[in-house]
């Protein structure tokens, strides 16, 4: 009997490649063999496929000039008082606000991402879950890449503004101690021009070496899917670590009653 692939590689095409694996469980070979070396990507798990790589607001607001994004951000500030605590820390940027807000259910033009590709696994495997989607993904995102393009669109003429901005992307690392979530989850986010997402992005902007792989989106059948959250719970890769409070607590408990031999 000839056995099937581990992963097929699609063709690369403007920075953006697919791998396709035959189950989750090349995941890990995958990774060790093909990403191991590469230390500058970072990753995002994708409940479907067929979701784009875009984040929430964009998902809600399609108008890109919508003064409800500024609105929003000036709503949650407001409503924040007296709930960071006695002594908050200074929040230096409107991205490091927007950053609180994306760790607790704000909608944001902010897409997360991890240093961590078992991290992205789990929280692609366990939206999978929920959504009944066929296929779900973790995409690879290469930093280098992004910031020699940043560097390209900003020092061309011919690029055109977007909402009366250069269309870069900028990666945010907020040092808050305030999040634990994002620290737990090794995370970090990008945000690029309003409602442009990261793939499209990608393949308009891309101006590296024909041969970079600017965004690596590995795409994984969710047949066994539950198996998948079992192993990573066994590498202690779950909510109650990921989500260190009351919520994360609840959710992982409630992973007994949803996954047999949790």
């Amino acid at each position: 009997m000839v056995r099937s692939a581990r992963w097929v590689e699609g063709d690369l095409v403007k920075g953006v490649i697919e791998v396709k694996l035959s189950s989750w469980k090349y995941f890990s070979d995958y990774i060790n063999q093909e990403m191991l070396d590469y230390t500058s990507y970072v990753y995002r798990g994708q409940g479907s496929a067929a979701w784009k790589l875009e984040p929430s607001l964009d998902r809600v607001l399609k108008n890109p000039k919508s003064p409800m994004r500024e609105a929003l951000l000036s709503r949650f500030k407001y409503e924040t008082r007296g709930r960071r605590g006695a002594h908050p820390p200074i929040m230096a940027t409107d991205n490091d606000w927007w950053a609180l807000g994306q760790h607790h259910g704000l909608m944001t033009p902010l897409l997360d991402w991890t240093e961590s590709p078992f991290v992205a696994l789990y929280f692609a495997a366990e939206s999978a879950l929920r959504a009944n989607s066929s296929h779900f993904s973790v995409c690879a995102l290469f930093q280098v890449a992004i910031n020699k393009n940043n560097d390209v669109i900003v020092g061309s003429e011919s690029v055109k503004l977007i909402n009366g901005r250069k269309p870069t992307v900028k990666i945010v690392r907020p040092l808050s101690d305030e999040n634990s979530r994002l620290v737990n989850q090794r995370g970090l986010f990008t945000r690029g021009p309003n409602n442009v997402d990261m793939e499209s992005w990608i393949r308009i902007y891309n101006h590296q070496p024909a041969n970079v792989m600017e965004l690596i989106k590995i795409t994984v059948p969710t047949k066994g899917v539950q198996d998948c959250l079992r192993y990573l719970n066994r590498m202690n890769i779950n909510h109650s670590t990921l989500f260190p409070d009351l919520i994360g607590a609840s959710e992982y408990c409630n992973q007994y009653l949803k996954i047999n031999k949790y």
